[in-house]
């Protein structure tokens, strides 16, 4: 269908230049016979030169017709190539530039537009240069619009909730609701590993993750990597994130946007270093489970929401000198020591536990080590326990 149209363009493309080239040579042919350069010319003389000229400029514009179409498809085609490696932000913020570049040059052209043989020529000058400044300066602070549009975007939502504020006379005092008011509308943004973890589908349905929710689009294109990879256990993990992702979006409690944001926009190459720098741009957190990505935030003042953190704070809390009853699995990377796990996943290394692999004992608790990565409890074998 799309070669059936092209060739109906280029065919309308050849007639319509034919029909100028006509008319041109009809209105040519006219000017030289009213020259009266020949004495006594007949009608049959004034019919051909009309016909020469028509003639002949009708097939000149045939002519050129033929390479306007071979120029116009020159153009698509390169421009089709630059726009391949443009994002739509980039796009729309260069139309908004050179809309405002042309309203500013249209509102200076006024004053000069009553000037005699120059003012049309002052007009179109304005236009070219400030439209070329509006589309430079504006691509040049891209990140500086986006973040304004954000920032306008939270602000809209504040003065929505202070409408409502004003309903209520019980309401908390215009400062403490302002900082509660930044907490809740700082963006959280998804990293690759929070993802395919899962766990955050379970803290957004019972309520406990409010707030714009971004999900950058370098973030999805790793999830892809990994969903195509031919390892079938990191296959099924990338799968099982983008499950994650369309029942996230399903959910009326959070708001999820893609941000058409790649690693090519931000300059940078790793996803993790994109993460950071765009957490940065939009004053948001990272949202993850990497234990490294959470360790680098510290050291870049980067707020970070680790899932894992928030699973070790609702653990059992345990002290040292309490007991526990474990079920030994393996042996521990220490001589004569036997590793069990509790129901929620916490590694117990059990000193002297190896020779009772497969049993249940009863341990006592001598010291307790919690990280980002995890919980791990150390303990002294003290009986067996009969199942």
């Amino acid at each position: 269908m799309a070669e059936g149209i092209g060739k109906i363009l280029k065919v309308g493309t050849r007639a319509l230049f034919a029909l100028l080239g006509g008319v041109a040579g009809y209105q040519m042919a006219q000017f030289v016979l009213k020259q009266g350069w020949w004495q006594g010319v007949s009608m049959s003389h004034i019919i051909a030169v009309n016909l020469l000229f028509i003639g002949s400029l009708s097939l000149l514009g045939f002519i050129l017709s033929i390479y306007f179409v071979k120029g116009l498809g020159f153009i698509g085609t390169l421009s089709e190539r630059q726009l391949q490696s443009t994002s739509w932000h980039d796009l729309w913020i260069s139309v908004l530039g050179l809309i405002v570049g042309l309203l500013v040059a249209n509102l200076i052209a006024l004053p000069f537009s009553g000037l005699p043989a120059i003012g049309s020529y002052i007009a179109v000058l304005l236009n070219l240069t400030l439209g070329y400044l509006g589309v430079r300066i504006f691509s040049r602070r891209r990140d500086e619009i986006l973040n304004m549009w954000s920032s306008l975007g939270g602000l809209k939502g504040k003065l929505v909730f202070r409408g409502r504020k004003g309903k209520h006379p019980q309401a908390p005092q215009p400062e403490e609701l302002e900082v509660e008011e930044g907490r809740e509308t700082a963006p959280k943004i998804l990293d690759t590993s929070v993802i395919i973890d899962g766990r955050i589908l379970d803290i957004a349905k019972v309520g406990f993750l409010d707030g714009p929710i971004a999900l950058p689009r370098f973030v999805l294109t790793e999830l892809q990597s990994v969903a195509d990879s031919t390892d079938p256990i990191k296959r099924s993990r990338g799968r099982r994130g983008f499950d994650v992702v369309s029942e996230l979006q399903k959910l009326k409690e959070i708001q999820i946007q893609v941000l058409e944001v790649t690693l090519k926009d931000l300059g940078l190459e790793a996803v993790d270093e994109a993460l950071l720098a765009l957490a940065k741009q939009m004053g948001g957190k990272i949202l993850t489970t990497d234990y490294n990505l959470n360790m680098r935030a510290q050291v870049e003042k980067v707020l970070i929401l680790n899932v894992n953190d928030l699973s070790n704070s609702l653990k059992p809390v345990l002290l040292p000198g309490e007991s526990l009853t474990v079920d030994i699995l393996r042996e521990g990377k220490e001589p004569n020591q036997g590793v069990g796990y509790l129901e929620d996943g916490t590694m117990i290394v059990v000193e002297d536990g190896q020779r009772y692999i497969g049993r249940r004992v009863e341990v006592f608790v001598t010291s307790l080590l919690q990280t980002s990565a995890g919980r791990m409890i150390f303990g002294r074998f003290v009986r067996e326990v009969q199942r």
